[in-house]
């Protein structure tokens, strides 16, 4: 395992701003940085040993801060929409900063994927990573109680990148926090042709601005069954706008247990994707708009696609749903594992 660290330029208030680099033994390696935590690049060899990044990323620091699509980035204080950006906690009304219409998304304004976290890299057995520390302030857009979170990546020599989260807090508030990196296994074109699979047998139906109706329905009979492995554009016609929907985790075993499987047909990359959360968002890059990326790379509508494990959507405000609220003297820890077995 190696790891290098170097410059990436510095916030507008002059703050450094660091990259890390990570690679195994068998050409597969990952770049994060402290802003953010955003993953930059993920290298993964192809059928004939070729690596190439298959995450949307920017070569430079003024990418990410221009907050285009959440590439790669940490999502938090909570993962997905908040209806009306309100939610009742122990007889108190919360409103959070609304930036997504009438609804919060993604921790808010700012939420965790524009802040600064403290980074250190360490190693560990056959194991080398980074690890990110913030502080959330009771108030942060909203949500009650501070927050204090690392969030830790890390690579193996069997080419498991492991995404863990912790937390705790001094006052009841809701979390769910994920990554929201963007893939594409072919490193190129669009992911219409990916085989996506999943074991998950129901999903969460939404209202027309994405906010889960409380149902939780079954996906056979519909677009969005996966339990046959089938190209992600087959039927992605058939639902407006494409895919952004949460699917429940079938839960066979405590732990970590199977999302869902992808596979690029042409260059024989493979990724499984493996979490502790109850559900993870299934988007297909619906309004990606074009802007350029590392490499001169466009970002195409469906040009690449993202898998989100979290709790459901909305959560707090549906009785029957997980619950996301985390209490003083516990401790918040999630864990999503994206394996790439060899092609």
């Amino acid at each position: 395992m190696t790891i290098t660290r170097d410059a990436c330029g510095s916030m507008p208030d002059g703050r450094p701003v660091t990259r890390w680099t990570i690679a195994n033994g068998n050409g597969v390696g990952f770049a994060v940085i402290d802003y953010g935590c955003a993953i930059t690049e993920v290298k993964v060899p192809d059928r004939a040993g070729t690596a190439a990044n298959i995450t949307l990323g920017f070569d430079s620091l003024a990418g990410y801060l221009d907050r285009p699509m959440s590439a790669g980035t940490v999502i938090g204080r909570f993962a997905n929409r908040i209806r009306g950006g309100s939610f009742l906690l122990e007889g108190e009304e919360h409103r959070l900063a609304c930036n997504n219409g009438a609804n919060h998304l993604h921790g808010g304004r700012v939420g965790f994927e524009r802040v600064l976290w403290r980074g250190r890299s360490f190693r560990r057995a056959d194991t080398a990573g980074v690890s990110f520390a913030y502080t959330s302030r009771d108030g942060d857009e909203g949500y009650p109680g501070t927050l204090k979170v690392v969030v830790a990546y890390s690579l193996n020599e069997a080419n498991d990148l492991r995404l863990e989260y912790r937390a705790t807090t001094d006052r009841p508030t809701p979390v769910s926090l994920t990554n929201h990196a963007y893939w594409n296994l072919a490193a190129s074109g669009t992911i219409h042709e990916h085989l996506f699979e999943s074991p998950s047998e129901f999903y969460l139906p939404v209202t027309p601005d994405l906010i889960p109706t409380g149902e939780i329905r079954r996906v056979a009979g519909t677009p969005l069954d996966f339990t046959t492995a089938k190209p992600i554009g087959r039927d992605i016609g058939s639902i407006e706008g494409g895919y952004d929907h949460c699917f429940t985790v079938k839960r066979r075993q405590p732990g970590l247990d199977l999302a869902c499987r992808v596979t690029d047909p042409t260059s024989g990359r493979r990724m499984e994707v493996w979490t502790t959360a109850p559900g993870f968002q299934f988007y297909s890059g619906n309004i990606l708009d074009g802007r350029t990326g590392a490499g001169g790379r466009v970002f195409v509508k469906h040009a690449a696609f993202c898998i989100e494990p979290e709790c459901f959507p909305d959560s707090m405000n549906v009785g029957h749903f997980p619950s996301c609220i985390l209490r003083p003297g516990e401790t918040y820890r999630h864990i999503t594992v994206h394996r790439f077995p060899a092609p």
